[in-house]
This record gives structure tokens, C-alpha cells and sequence, in this order.
């Protein structure tokens, strides 16, 4: 097989169906995309489904919506359950074992979280010369190994004394994520890996597979921690930081991935919109960032603003009547937009500011002022009869506000609680406009 690596750059985004994609997730695959297209490379999606007892139903098809839904467009895709039947797997761990690399293990599973971390080391099936059951790998003692992060931009290395014996092969025929991620990646010819941080440990076991196989190692590197506010690294766990979840809040997909792109890497010019053709194109490995980033709610919220802004009046309304599942009619929405525009940050915001045009609101009347009786009679009146545009209604409550030395914020506090139930509403007179003559005496009346 020819070695594109040494002319093409590909890169992968491995993602396991497992739960939702979570936002460090986004971040790894955009990276990838990015350090591909910048050259002209391949992106490839590779879903690692090996962990079947984990796997999520419908978990697959929802990060290939997710990432289409992004933009992020992969050249080739690979099912690693369906890899296996193709032998691939099970014919490395034989060639290690063949060459004694390896060995067969016929005790019961352990916990990959205890097996990896350094508390069991060594396997007490390594040296029984089993001829059936799990295959592990043989970790050697005190052999260092070591690669270049180019992401860290420094040499990492370990001492193999304090690296446990690993599963790469389960009795059932399927590979660990320490053997199919070495496998794929080197047939599958990715000449550069991304991958977040808590990954780091298990790179000496792939080290070990690369070096016993005789196989090319790409580049790798590990992208740094994106930490909670309130501290400590953000959590999968937390479903407020799921893709879907700050969909569903109301972020627009733009938005949401500018906002990813500078969580750990930045522009030699502080640079910050971007669209993905944009980042794409000034991509540089060399703008990654070795402080771990804050996962800042405020500064999604200001870029989900500047990019609701940027889009015309009938493409934010569709995305509205989309978020609420068509509970509102485009042309309703459409006529109710150019009055939150400059006010919403997310779209959910939108029923929250402007939700009483469609649903009469319920008024606590105690936060009405003393005189609301006479300010709510006097704009019945007005109402009843001025002409029906916004001039007009302007300046006949104007003038009745001056004539009776009305004090104006108290008046149309007043008005708006009214119309609204808030005190914090789109421009009031332009609302009643909207809302028509009849809606809007209902409401007055009911309150007198």
C-alpha cells in the first residue's frame, strides 16, 4: 500500500457512539478538519464501536447529524465493528503473538480503568504459553519510549516499568481501543493525530503496538483540558455542554463552533469571528495553545448574538419556528423579529422576550404603579380610535402623557405590563402594533 503520508495530510475524528458528543469532542474533530483542509488533505470519520456493551442506540447516527450539521464534511467513513469481520484486528494481535510480543490470557476481565492505570502491572498468564483466551501485550521492563507532541510541542517519555500488560484482543474476537486505533490509524495512512489530554497515559501501550508491528507512526498531539467555570475539567456528564443540548438552548451551529475554535487555539492577529472557511484557511498548528481554555457561557452568548444579527430577518425567523418545533407560523414570527434582533443571545430567548404575542399573559398587578387605572383608561381610549400605525399611536399617547403631566416611564411601564405581564419587552408601541387593535383592548379591559 503506498504511504501518502509523505505528501498528503489525513486526519481522522474517532468519536465511540457511547452518549451524546460533547463539546471537547466538537473541538477534536474541528481541529482535525481543519489541520486537513488547510493543505488540501483528507478528513475521515471513523466511528469505534468495538466497546459494544457501551454503545448508546441511535448515538452513531446522531454524531453523523451533528457533524453535517457543522459543516464538518469527511472524505472517507469507517464502522470499526464492521472492520472486524474482516480479520484485520485479530491478525495483528496473532503476529504479536507469533513474534512474542503478546501472549493469551485466560483470566477474568478486569476493569479497563483499573487494567491501564498501573495498579495490576503484570499478567500472571505472560509467561504460561496459553494457546487460547484474550490477547494482551507483553510490556518489557524498564524500556523507555517516547514521542514528539507536536501539539505540546515537546518530548514525552515514559519508563515501560511502571506500564501494565494491556488487552488488545477480547476472547470474543473483538480489539481494545489500544489495538484498533494503531491499526486503523496506519491503515487507514493518517499521517497526523488529535486527541484530548486524558488520553495522554494510554500512548506507551501505542507505542509499544506501532514499534512491535513494524508500523509507521503518525503525528500525535494532545489537545489541552477545557475546564468547567466553577472548576475542575468540563464534564461529558453535564448535559449543558452536550452539542445537542447548546443546539436545543437556542446556539446557533456557527456560533457554537466559532466560539469552539478558540477554545485552545488562537489567531496571530486576536482575530475573532471566524466562519469555517475562514479558520480553515489561517489554520496553524503552531497557534495551539498549551493553557487549558475556560468554558466561558458570556462569550458564547456574545458571539451567538453577533451571528443571529448577521442573518436576515426570514432565515432567523425559520430558525426560530425550527427550535420550537413549528409551534409558531413563519409569517407570524416573521412580523415580531426586527423587534428582538438587536435583543436576543440565543434563540430559546426568543418565546422568553417575545412569547406573549402568542399567548395572552397573565398580569401581577401589584407591580402595576399607583395612577395604572388612569394610564390604562386613557390609552383604551386612545386606542379605540387613533388610525392604526405606529406614528400615529406615538403621537396621540405623547400628547396625552404632556396634557396630563403623566409621568412618562410610569405610563408606559404601565402599558407594557399590561400588554406583556413583563417589564422587559421589544418596544411597546411597535409590540401593539403588531399584536392589533382588538388583542390589545382585550387585554386593557380585562385589567380595569
Amino acid at each position: 500500500m503506498p504511504d501518502k503520508r509523505k505528501s498528503k495530510i489525513r486526519t481522522r475524528f474517532a468519536p465511540s457512539p457511547t452518549g451524546d458528543l460533547h463539546i471537547g469532542g466538537l473541538r477534536t474533530a474541528l481541529y482535525s478538519y481543519a489541520l486537513a483542509k488547510h493543505s488540501g488533505g483528507d478528513f475521515i470519520l471513523r466511528i469505534e464501536d468495538t466497546d459494544q456493551k457501551r454503545e448508546i442506540k441511535g448515538s452513531k447516527e446522531k454524531i453523523l447529524e451533528l457533524l453535517e450539521t457543522f459543516g464538518l464534511k469527511w472524505d472517507e467513513y469507517y464502522v470499526q465493528s464492521e472492520r472486524v469481520k474482516t480479520g484485520i484486528y485479530q491478525d495483528a494481535a496473532l503476529s504479536l503473538v507469533k513474534r512474542g510480543y503478546a501472549f493469551y490470557c485466560q483470566c477474568p476481565p478486569r476493569n479497563p480503568k483499573t487494567e491501564s492505570s498501573g495498579k495490576v502491572l503484570r499478567d500472571p498468564c505472560r509467561d504460561l504459553n496459553l494457546k487460547t483466551g484474550a490477547i494482551k501485550l507483553k510490556v518489557p521492563e524498564n524500556k523507555i519510549v517516547s514521542f514528539n507532541d507536536f501539539v505540546l510541542n515537546k518530548k514525552i517519555s515514559w519508563n515501560t516499568s511502571s506500564v501494565a500488560d494491556t488487552t488488545l484482543l477480547k476472547s470474543d474476537g473483538f480489539p481494545t481501543y489500544h489495538l484498533a486505533v494503531v491499526v486503523d490509524d496506519y491503515l487507514m495512512e493518517v499521517s497526523h493525530v488529535l486527541r484530548g489530554h486524558d488520553w495522554l497515559p494510554s500512548t506507551p501501550i501505542h507505542l509499544l503496538v506501532y514499534e512491535y508491528l513494524g508500523y509507521k507512526m503518525p503525528a500525535i498531539g494532545h489537545l489541552t483540558d477545557i475546564l468547567d467555570p466553577e472548576g475542575g475539567k468540563l464534564s461529558k456528564r453535564k448535559g449543558s455542554v452536550s452539542c445537542e443540548a447548546l443546539l436545543n438552548d437556542g446556539y446557533l451551529p456557527e456560533a457554537l463552533l466559532n466560539f469552539v475554535m478558540l477554545l485552545g487555539w488562537a489567531p496571530k492577529d486576536n482575530r475573532e469571528l471566524f466562519t469555517l472557511s475562514d479558520f480553515v484557511s489561517v489554520f496553524d498548528p503552531d497557534g495551539f495553545q498549551k493553557n487549558n481554555p475556560i468554558f466561558n457561557r458570556d462569550k458564547l452568548d456574545w458571539f451567538n448574538g453577533e451571528y443571529i444579527r448577521q442573518l436576515s430577518d426570514k432565515d432567523l425567523a425559520s430558525r426560530i419556528v425550527s427550535l420550537f418545533r413549528d409551534k409558531y407560523e413563519l409569517d407570524e414570527i416573521l412580523k415580531v423579529v426586527p423587534l428582538v434582533k438587536e435583543r436576543i443571545k440565543t434563540l430559546r430567548e426568543f418565546e422568553t422576550l417575545a412569547g406573549f404575542f402568542f399567548e395572552r399573559p397573565g398580569v401581577d398587578v401589584s407591580l402595576l404603579g399607583n395612577n395604572y387605572k388612569e394610564h390604562l383608561s386613557t390609552c383604551l381610549e386612545i386606542i379605540k380610535s387613533v388610525p392604526w400605525n405606529l406614528t400615529s399611536l406615538n403621537e396621540a399617547l405623547m400628547n396625552k402623557i404632556k396634557e396630563k403631566s403623566f409621568k412618562t416611564g410610569d405610563f408606559f411601564m404601565d402599558l407594557r405590563l399590561a400588554i406583556t405581564g413583563k417589564r422587559i419587552t421589544p418596544p411597546i408601541n411597535e409590540s401593539i402594533i403588531i399584536l392589533g387593535r382588538d388583542e390589545t383592548l382585550k387585554r386593557i379591559s380585562a385589567l380595569l
